[in-house]
């Protein structure tokens, strides 16, 4: 049966160290359907949510290369069930990723959500678009009121998705989440130092020391 990313990622080199490390029988034997072509929305949601992934990309020198990307949480964006888009921000403009893609416009993504210990892993082909190329592509990318630089474009064509195991992965936490944790705390601080002043002020009238 198909595993869609694996298809894709398997090589006669791959299948060396499988053998050589007696793995082979695991993925020779696999009975299962992971042909994974299509986001669900269970991708959705969890694209949704990312406010940065890696993307990585293979120059014309056969060296490869790993970008991290970020923005404001959402930016990365589900056009269809096949298809994502993301605008392209100015940075240090060496533009290593773009000129790869310009050669080869395949790619790999990664996103993580650190959090909750999941990772999203995504095959894909990537065109890059002039800003005016897709007016309504361009306002479906663009984040109202963030003042990054928007240069160019970037749409993804799916090729294959999967997930990964939860081994190894060290639990991190974004600033607002952190915020939101302990929010809770923060209010029941807040509510006794409102009692104790009460206490403080209702002592201080019956003259009493506290």
């Amino acid at each position: 049966m198909s595993y869609g990313f694996l298809d894709i990622a398997v090589t006669p080199g791959v299948r060396a160290v499988q053998a050589e490390m007696g793995a082979d029988r695991i993925w020779q034997d696999f009975k299962g359907d992971r042909a994974f072509d299509r986001f669900t929305e269970n991708e959705a949601a969890f694209i949704a949510d990312r406010d940065s992934f890696y993307i990585a990309t293979v120059s014309e020198t056969g060296w490869p290369y790993v970008q991290h990307r970020g923005g404001p949480r959402g930016f990365l964006r589900l056009i269809d069930d096949r298809t994502l888009a993301f605008a392209d921000y100015r940075g240090n403009r060496q533009y290593i990723s773009t000129g790869n893609l310009a050669a080869d416009d395949r790619a790999c993504l990664f996103l993580m959500d650190y959090a909750r210990r999941a990772r999203l892993k995504i095959y894909a082909e990537v065109e890059t678009l002039a800003i005016e190329a897709d007016p309504a592509l361009t306002e479906r990318v663009t984040i109202p009121g963030y003042r990054a630089k928007i240069e160019r474009i970037f749409r993804l064509r799916l090729a294959a998705f999967d997930w990964n195991c939860q081994q190894h992965i060290t639990p991190r936490f974004a600033e607002q989440e952190v915020v939101e944790a302990i929010r809770p705390l923060h209010d029941r601080v807040a509510q006794l130092e409102t009692e104790n002043a009460a206490l403080r002020a209702r002592l201080a009238d019956s003259g009493d020391t506290p």
